[in-house]
């Protein structure tokens, strides 16, 4: 899958949250190609006014009494949603609370 991404014209991002996200577990040598892969993006940073869109989404989201969408995923959305990317990721259920394409791989994480 991941080939088929790079093959594409579209640009790939990736951002602190992420990153941080995708280091935090492992092993060593997947860790590495990780750290490779995270390498080949291009990296994006939230703007103020995209990071208030993050925590009012989330917010809505609790008061409606919706599954509590966490903070790290409400972040990632919105960076998507501003850059009009498409989120890839094993949990796509994760992103559904915030409307934004989503392109799912794999099974999801424990």
């Amino acid at each position: 899958m991941f080939q088929k991404l790079f093959a594409e014209t579209s640009e790939l991002y990736t951002c602190d949250v992420v990153i941080c996200e995708a280091l935090s577990r492992g092993e060593s040598l997947e860790l590495e190609a990780v750290a490779a892969l995270l390498q080949a993006l291009e990296y994006v940073a939230l703007s103020p006014d995209d990071a208030a869109w993050a925590g009012d989404a989330r917010r809505r989201r609790i008061e409606i009494g919706r599954a509590q969408p966490s903070t790290t995923d409400a972040l990632i959305a919105a960076l998507a949603r501003s850059l009009n990317a498409t989120v890839v990721t094993r949990n796509v259920r994760d992103f559904e609370a915030f409307d934004v394409p989503v392109l799912g791989y794999g099974e999801p994480s424990v």
